[in-house]
């Protein structure tokens, strides 16, 4: 027996996300990858709960990610900057100091995506997702072409409510549920 729902009788529910530049070279006048992250965001009908762009410091960029984790007008983060090979790069790093559970597949469909789109040059992202404290993250690479695979191919649906047959936004009210166990 499915247990799928017909999308057409889901209404869409609008997600509240905070968009992070990682740069150490880039203000929000320069900031393309954020600037296409924040208008395919709310051309989706999403809400931009924030917006910030920090230099390339782990310690900064998890305590941001922290914060944001435990506000409650915020469901998602996505980052973009910092996932490369290069000894700036500690976005990966900074989002696992705060992951309680890594979703590894989303790296993997990352790959996928990208393979599609610069072949076997996809083997340098270190993309990644994870959930904290009820609240999703997603670290992507810096490119505006990154972000814009991993919001059209991915996050777009996984985001909508309506998407079936299953999507993160339903599993929000079930993604703390650990602590409500005695």
């Amino acid at each position: 027996m499915s247990h799928i729902t017909d999308s057409a009788t889901r209404e869409f529910i609008p997600v509240r996300i905070a968009v992070l530049t990682v740069s150490d070279s880039r203000g929000l006048a320069d900031d393309r990858s954020g600037e296409t992250l924040v208008k395919r965001i709310e051309a989706a009908g999403h809400v931009v709960a924030d917006r910030r762009i920090l230099r390339d410091e782990r310690a900064a960029i998890a305590d941001q990610l922290r914060a944001w984790s435990l506000d409650a007008e915020v469901d998602v983060v996505i980052s973009t900057g910092g996932t490369g090979l290069t000894g700036r790069d500690v976005t990966v790093e900074a989002h696992r100091d705060v992951y309680e559970k890594e979703i590894e597949a989303f790296s993997t469909v990352f790959t996928i995506v990208s393979m599609k789109k610069i072949g076997t040059s996809a083997v340098q992202s270190r993309a990644t997702a994870g959930v904290a404290n009820g609240t999703y993250l997603f670290a992507l690479p810096g490119s505006t072409g990154a972000c814009k695979d991993a919001w059209d191919e991915i996050l777009v649906h996984q985001l909508d409510y309506r998407h079936p047959p299953c999507n993160f936004v339903e599993i929000f009210p079930r993604l703390e549920e650990h602590k409500r166990r005695k």
